[in-house]
């Protein structure tokens, strides 16, 4: 489903981008480069996302993921490289070595490791929603409610202490 809609606004932004040509006359032009490959191998590409079309001058090409220089980061998605990871306002997201090359960012890669939906055709990439901006989590900054036992054996719930700053250590033996 997220996919078919996907599709849809990539070709709404393709009959957009270019007025004159019709579908049919675009696929024939394109087929060469378009069909090699699902993503696009041209120095400069569209990225969709969040109801913004950003076009991108510059693009490492690669057969199967969008490189983007990683100062035009911000103007895609609105995250930025810290020394912490791929940061948006005050949430981090670590990112491996292997997601950075000099002033190159690998934006698919860092996509599918956050589970965001995204296709690519025809010079033209569109992303879907990032899963955790959009929970209710990240809008409220409240944590879900859980129950644990203490060094007693009385149980806890984490709701006990709304409007009390609480610091909660895990550990798991794996």
């Amino acid at each position: 489903m997220i996919l078919a809609r996907l599709r849809t606004k990539v070709r709404s932004v393709l009959d957009i981008l270019r007025p004159t040509m019709n579908r049919r006359q675009f696929l024939i032009t394109s087929a060469g480069t378009a069909a090699a490959s699902a993503a696009p191998s041209a120095s400069s590409t569209t990225v969709l996302y969040n109801d913004a079309a950003v076009k991108l001058d510059k693009i490492r090409p690669d057969a199967r993921d969008l490189w983007v220089r990683a100062a035009d980061l911000a103007r895609i998605n609105e995250f930025e490289l810290k020394p912490q990871g791929a940061c948006r306002a005050d949430m981090c997201i670590p990112i491996p070595k292997t997601l950075k090359n000099g002033e190159w960012f690998n934006l698919s890669g860092f996509s599918r490791k956050l589970g965001q939906a995204y296709v690519a055709d025809a010079g033209v990439w569109s992303f879907g929603e990032i899963p955790v901006m959009r929970g209710s989590f990240y809008e409220s900054r409240i944590a879900p409610d859980f129950a644990v036992p203490d060094r007693k054996g009385k149980v806890v719930h984490l709701a006990d202490f709304r409007g009390k700053k609480v610091l909660v250590f895990t550990w798991a033996s794996w």
